[in-house]
């Protein structure tokens, strides 16, 4: 299956480079390329796509309001001159942040990196404690099994998978990890944190605690995770 992709710069030497290196990769297809990003945003809503390729200056909105505009983002892959918003790129859960002038071999790997992404959240979830999944750590590929996870860390652009044995660093964005992990099993508590509710031994005050480890709950979500926590299992007089 081919990634439909979207670019979206204001730049015409831009746009066309990059739509010279996506017709050079067979698994990525460019269906609208946009100068603007208000129109990017209207063609979204009408033809959503798999992969934005999107700058980040561009007149009236730039790219990084423009995400955040979005409610159900597709995959992204910033492509820009200025390196000072990675930082608020890697927040925002992208693919990956290209700095213009892009070289192919590195727009590849980008490319590369998405189309993983893309199929691991096309993968039907499942509750099975038996149940597994592989993931690039170590310069190999480690079983995790679901039922091992006590909560993932999202690290800058990787990802820590903390089991009771050891922790797995993985190069992978938070939010492929989120959308992967069964709902009905875990809980994105804070932006850097997914925690496994079978898990959890103790809340103290904005803590969940779990043997060593103390997992902070986001002020603004703490309603949401308490009710998931204790749903009818909270015992009172």
């Amino acid at each position: 299956m081919k990634l439909q992709c979207m670019i979206v710069d204001d730049e015409p030497l831009a746009r066309k480079g990059l739509q010279e290196y996506c017709a050079d990769i067979d698994f990525l297809e460019v269906t609208a390329v946009c100068d603007n990003p208000v129109q990017a945003v209207t063609l979204l809503q009408q033809q959503p796509v798999h992969l934005l390729l999107l700058d980040i200056q561009m007149p009236r909105i730039n790219g990084l309001d423009l995400l955040r505009s979005l409610p159900q983002p597709p995959l992204v892959i910033f492509t820009t001159a200025h390196p000072e918003y990675a930082l608020q790129g890697f927040e925002l859960d992208v693919i990956d942040y290209l700095l213009k002038p892009i070289a192919f071999e590195r727009f590849l790997k980008a490319a590369v990196k998405a189309r993983s992404y893309f199929e691991l959240q096309q993968r039907p979830a499942t509750t099975n404690a038996n149940a597994y999944f592989f993931i690039k750590c170590d310069n190999g590929l480690e079983r995790i099994y679901f039922d091992d996870i006590l909560f993932a860390e999202a690290l800058q652009n990787y990802v820590v998978l903390h089991t009771p044995q050891r922790k797995y660093i993985t190069y992978l964005t938070f939010k492929a990890v989120e959308d992967y992990l069964p709902g009905e099993q875990f809980l994105r508590v804070h932006k850097s944190y997914i925690v496994a509710l079978s898990k959890i031994e103790r809340i103290a005050g904005n803590d969940l605690i779990m043997g060593p480890h103390f997992i902070p709950v986001s002020r603004h979500l703490k309603d949401n995770v308490m009710e998931k926590i204790l749903k009818d299992k909270f015992l009172k007089r």
